[in-house]
């Protein structure tokens, strides 16, 4: 249990690339992936959309209370078995990013019953088409209001992306278990990967809280 900075040293490169290829990439497509497909849950639910509100209300309740490891072995291990096989990282961020899409959606949708009511009015008192409405009015406030809240998701499911070695996807932290396999010394690759995280999310953490302030204004 002494610290090596040699041997640390010379492993640092090889977790800042998988860092950078899988758990930085993850991250990011999840990211994109779950603050889209939540804002369209969100708008149909809001909108009531006949048979598809309801279904996907349903999607989301079953999503949110199953756990994110299920959702990955099933479209891991289990999907295949019905002839639909995807890779590793991609099956990641689908999973990462439909999982969080259900979280997004209810952002999304406190962000958008947080839009004053004579907004709605005053649309339609001006005629104006459902489509402008949301784009022009009511999304742009809801957004920004919930902006804070969305940011804290991301970094939740950057926090989450561990999770991905289960499926075979060489991440950060499944490259340190190897690298110290390997080595027969766990010391060093498992705390780089857990400073790495930690210097990663914790300015992105401030910055979230400079954010809600400014917005607080």
């Amino acid at each position: 249990m002494t610290w090596d900075w040699g041997y640390a040293l010379e492993i640092l490169p090889d977790l800042l690339t998988a860092f950078v290829r899988f758990t930085l990439v993850a991250t990011v497509l999840g990211t994109l992936v779950g603050a889209a497909l939540g804002l369209v849950f969100a708008v149909v639910r809001r909108a009531r959309v006949p048979v598809l509100a309801p279904v996907v209300g349903g999607f989301i309740e079953f999503v949110r209370s199953t756990p994110l490891l299920v959702q990955l072995f099933f479209l891991f291990y289990v999907l295949p078995l019905a002839g639909i096989t995807l890779p590793a990282l991609t099956t990641g961020v689908i999973g990462l990013g439909v999982h969080y899409a259900c979280y997004y959606a209810e952002v999304y949708r406190a962000g958008i019953d947080g839009v004053p009511k004579g907004q709605w009015e005053a649309c339609t008192a001006l005629s104006m088409p459902p489509r402008y409405t949301w784009q022009r009015v009511v999304l742009p406030q809801a957004v920004r209001r919930v902006l804070p809240a969305l940011g804290n998701l991301v970094i939740s499911m950057f926090k989450e992306t561990p999770f991905l070695a289960l499926i075979t996807v060489p991440e950060m932290v499944q490259r340190s278990q190897s690298i110290g396999g390997a080595s027969f010394r766990y010391l060093e690759p498992i705390t780089l990967a857990g400073l790495i995280f930690l210097a990663a999310s914790y300015p992105t953490a401030i910055a979230l809280r400079r954010l809600e302030t400014r917005l607080g204004r």
